[in-house]
């Protein structure tokens, strides 16, 4: 993908976010994201989309087996999560001292 055209996402690595859709749904649980994957516009959150995987024993792991790992999700299946309104919001961006900054809609705080 070129960088001409780089999707931008309101949502980074280690913010604390709220699963709005599908099996894992639950509006007053935060979760923290693991990885957020660009291309693939997905997001890895902590505890969602659980999915088992069969592992052949190697070097590493000498006994092999089943483990359970987080698959992940599309990113617009997650909203960000404020914690001062205790709710998911919406995020707006603006200049700030000319950085980039993310605020949230409900409160108005910036986004740290």
């Amino acid at each position: 993908m070129s960088n001409r055209f780089k999707p931008k996402f309101s949502i980074k690595k280690g913010d604390s976010v709220v699963v709005i859709t599908g099996e894992d749904k639950d509006l007053k649980k935060p979760r923290k994201v693991l990885e957020v994957l660009l291309e693939k516009a997905k997001v890895v959150v902590e505890g969602v989309n659980i999915a088992t995987k069969h592992t052949k024993p190697n070097a590493q792991n000498t006994k092999g087996g089943i483990v359970k790992i987080e698959a992940p999700i599309s990113i617009s299946n997650v909203q960000l999560w404020d914690a001062k309104t205790g709710a998911p919001t919406k995020v707006q961006r603006t200049r700030v001292e000319g950085k980039l900054v993310r605020i949230s809609k409900k409160s108005g705080e910036v986004i740290r």
